[in-house]
């Protein structure tokens, strides 16, 4: 309501100017006219029966060489009379009017006059701050035979309708303030009494909670629109308290969903590898080797761990409970890492211990999956590659070990790096994507970090920061 309080008034000021503008533009020029017709027709009649020369052009400056002072004096304009090429032959400059010098008509004006249908041009100009109404008429005798040009100039002074429109400006400028305050006051009580009950309404709604009991609200007085708000939020509290009870039977199936999902994940993950073992161990078998009996220990040795880590997931899903529990003890991180490597037979995997050995306080289990899970990620990035390459490092920092696993894959696209770690998200054709989020929750667990870096068609690199301690 300020705004168009305020709104209105600038637009009334601009429109009043303009029309003002206006009306003193027509306003100059009938006057102008007026003074034109009759200067006119004191030229014509001085050149008709007055003037004792013989009407033409080179007596133009007898005929009115002190009459065009009496005419310019009465009709309060300056005027000058020219031969039909332009050369100035008589004018009223003497009067004191405000040009000093009357150069020669210039050519365009000449030949505009000429090919005007009414033979007039008129022209509306400002010199040194002062404004000119300037017409050019042709000087005919008896039997309109032209014989010169007849310029009249007429100084506009608008100061007193300038000085009117001042004083209106200015009056209603007042009236506008006197509205405008009106206009503050009103709305300060209207708001006032409006919002009263709207502070009330939001009060409420800010205490509303999806999962404990809202109240609904009772005003006893209260506009028809307020009632109607109340109403709706007093039926959305019903609503709100029925969808409350299903959402939580929903997320609780969801919950388990999700659990089941995510077992099956980590229950797959060491199948590939191991089936992949089995393969390679049948292909290679020698019973005449040697040194059969150590290699078959070290195959059943590898093995073992991989059912280990599905039996521990198998045997937390029996309790949901302890799923997330972790078991602390101090192991040695370089052989552990190792041992999970051991399971991947593709001889792109490189790994490079920086430390003869390391010594923390982890679950050995959950150690073993996050390293097997960014190397089949790291297996799966580089498949197309002619020349794979995955390095696995382990080094120590001060209180923390780190584990980078680097590839020279396809890279991971700029649009999905944000979506990474969200649980169910994948970039490839099979597969939940519940592996990197599953493990960013157990390194988090740990109060540690996981961050990549990577570039399409370059490849990734997986940083793993784990405490000691």
């Amino acid at each position: 309501m300020l705004f168009l309080v305020f709104l209105a008034s600038v637009l009334i000021l601009v429109v009043t100017v303009f029309q003002y503008d206006e009306q003193t533009k027509d306003y100059n020029i009938q006057r102008f006219e007026r003074k034109e017709a009759i200067t006119k027709q004191i030229i014509d009649l001085e050149l008709t029966n007055k003037t004792t020369y013989a009407v033409k052009t080179e007596n133009l400056s007898r005929i009115f060489k002190e009459r065009i002072f009496e005419i310019s004096s009465i009709n309060k304009l300056n005027i000058a009379i020219y031969d039909l090429k332009g050369k100035l032959l008589k004018s009223s400059i003497a009067s004191a009017f405000e040009r000093i010098n009357i150069q020669p008509l210039t050519e365009d004006i000449i030949r505009e006059l000429a090919q005007n249908s009414n033979h007039r041009t008129f022209k509306n100009v400002e010199i040194e701050d002062t404004s000119y109404q300037t017409s050019y008429t042709y000087i005919k005798d008896s039997k309109f035979k032209r014989i010169g040009i007849l310029e009249l100039q007429f100084t506009q002074d608008n100061s007193e309708i300038e000085y009117e429109l001042r004083e209106f400006i200015s009056r209603l400028s007042l009236v506008y303030l006197v509205m405008f305050l009106i206009a503050i006051a009103f709305a300060y009580f209207l708001s006032s009494y409006i919002t009263r009950s709207i502070k009330t309404i939001s009060d409420k709604m800010q205490q509303t909670r999806l999962n404990e009991r809202n109240e609904k609200i009772i005003l006893d007085k209260a506009s028809s629109e307020i009632e109607v708000l109340v109403d709706a939020y007093n039926n959305m509290i019903d609503q709100l308290e029925e969808s409350a009870a299903k959402l939580a039977r929903s997320e609780r199936e969801q919950a388990w969903r999700e659990m089941a999902k995510q077992v099956a994940h980590e229950i797959k993950n060491p199948l590939t590898p191991m089936r992949l073992s089995v393969q390679s161990f049948e292909r290679k078998f020698n019973p005449e080797d040697e040194n059969v009996k150590e290699k078959l220990a070290e195959y059943s040795q590898t093995l073992i761990q991989q059912i280990d880590v599905m039996s521990s997931i198998a045997s937390a899903f029996s309790d949901f409970a302890k799923m997330p529990t972790q078991k602390k003890e101090e192991i040695e991180v370089i052989s552990v890492v190792k041992l999970a490597l051991d399971i991947f037979n593709e001889k792109s995997v490189i790994y490079q211990p920086k430390e003869k050995e390391l010594l923390a306080f982890l679950d050995k289990t959950q150690l073993i999956r996050i390293v097997t899970n960014l190397v089949k990620n790291a297996i799966q990035a580089t498949d197309k590659e002619e020349n794979p390459i995955i390095n696995v490092v382990v080094l120590s920092e001060k209180e923390n070990l780190k584990i980078e696993v680097i590839d020279n894959g396809k890279g991971i696209a700029e649009d999905v790096k944000d979506f990474i770690f969200e649980p169910k998200f994948t970039t490839k054709s099979r597969g939940m994507g519940l592996g990197l989020g599953m493990i960013k929750n157990i390194i988090e667990a740990y109060e540690g970090s996981i961050s990549f870096t990577s570039k399409e068609g370059e490849g990734t690199v997986f940083t793993v920061v784990l405490p000691k301690k």
